[in-house]
């Protein structure tokens, strides 16, 4: 089979794209003709071994992937030849990629896709999505009725954040570019600020005057002293990206309003735990309301291509490889 793999971590430039082994299913895998696969930022950390986790070389790179069950183990159930499948769970600790003709995935970390559900679009969102549902209800604790601030509700991520936020009955206050404030009040925004406002925690406060419940950085700047400035008693900031940065947190600040301050990586959450986010995933690719912001399509065969859009910040949109081209 062709993939696009790395015999070594670096730079873009050490993904190759060729023949490899073609992989066989154990007992409790499925093997899966993959249609399209996605390209994350963290694929790019563990591609460059910013990220350090346990894979075996060559390694196929990736995680998200969207393709028809070919064959399964002797102790699957649940999957059958000709099903339609996602997976956001692969390219790493010790797993394969997704960047190939076929991918093997542990039959609890597989999920069917909804009828009717474009490839593409699916596979842009399983990553985005999955660590919007994580960041909500399983680290933050969603509660019906709370302010949710979300920075960067233009993206993905952010998008994803806003409607499930929305849905589950909290007030969101996004902020995005102006262009994207008639996307987000259509997710369920109830307030929105522009990002490029010279006062944008003030614009907050005055959307929130009784403090915000949750508030969550997208857009990776994590600056925690205006957050907790901006928390309500017993407010959580969560940090879901900007791996790099090293902000000040006022802990006195902090502690005096019972808040707290918890990271978390989607690459360390727990099968149960994926499988819970894909349910609620699922439904929301079904009705229609969970859309990508925006999707570039390339062939495998340009997987490094891929990644140098990423590294250097040109990408628009999500990034989605393509087999068979």
């Amino acid at each position: 089979m062709f993939a696009a793999y790395i015999e070594e971590f670096g730079p873009p430039d050490l993904i190759r794209y060729g023949e490899l082994p073609a992989p066989r299913p154990g007992p409790t895998d499925v093997l899966v003709d993959v249609e399209v696969s996605a390209v994350n930022h963290v694929d790019t950390f563990v591609r460059s071994g910013a990220w350090r986790t346990d894979v075996p070389l060559p390694f196929v790179i990736g995680r998200d992937l969207v393709g028809t069950v070919a064959a399964t183990g002797t102790s699957v159930v649940g999957f059958s030849p000709g099903d339609r499948v996602w997976c956001n769970s692969l390219g790493y600790g010790g797993r394969q990629g997704a960047a190939a003709e076929q991918a093997l995935v542990a039959a609890d970390r597989l999920y069917h896709l909804p009828d009717g559900v474009a490839a593409a679009g699916a596979v842009a969102l399983a990553h985005p999505a999955a660590t919007a549902y994580l960041a909500l209800f399983t680290h933050g604790r969603l509660r019906v009725g709370e302010t949710v601030v979300v920075l960067g509700a233009g993206g993905n991520v952010g998008s994803a954040l806003v409607l499930m936020a929305a849905r589950a009955g909290a007030r969101v206050v996004a902020v995005a570019g102006a262009h994207s404030a008639d996307h987000v009040r259509a997710l369920g925004a109830a307030e929105f600020v522009d990002y490029r406002d010279p006062d944008v925690a003030g614009r907050i406060r005055a959307a929130a005057p009784q403090g915000v419940g949750m508030y969550l950085d997208t857009s990776a700047r994590n600056d925690l002293t205006t957050a907790v400035d901006l928390l309500a008693r017993r407010g959580r900031i969560v940090l879901l990206a900007g791996m790099t940065t090293s902000p000040v947190l006022p802990a006195g600040r902090l502690y005096v309003k019972d808040c707290s301050v918890v990271g978390f990586a989607i690459s360390q959450a727990s099968a149960d735990e994926l499988a819970e986010a894909a349910q609620h995933i699922n439904r929301l690719l079904a009705d229609g309301s969970l859309r990508p912001a925006g999707v570039t399509e390339m062939p495998l065969s340009e997987a490094a291509a891929a990644h140098r859009l990423l590294d250097e910040g040109k990408a628009r949109g999500k990034v989605v490889l393509r087999t068979g081209t």
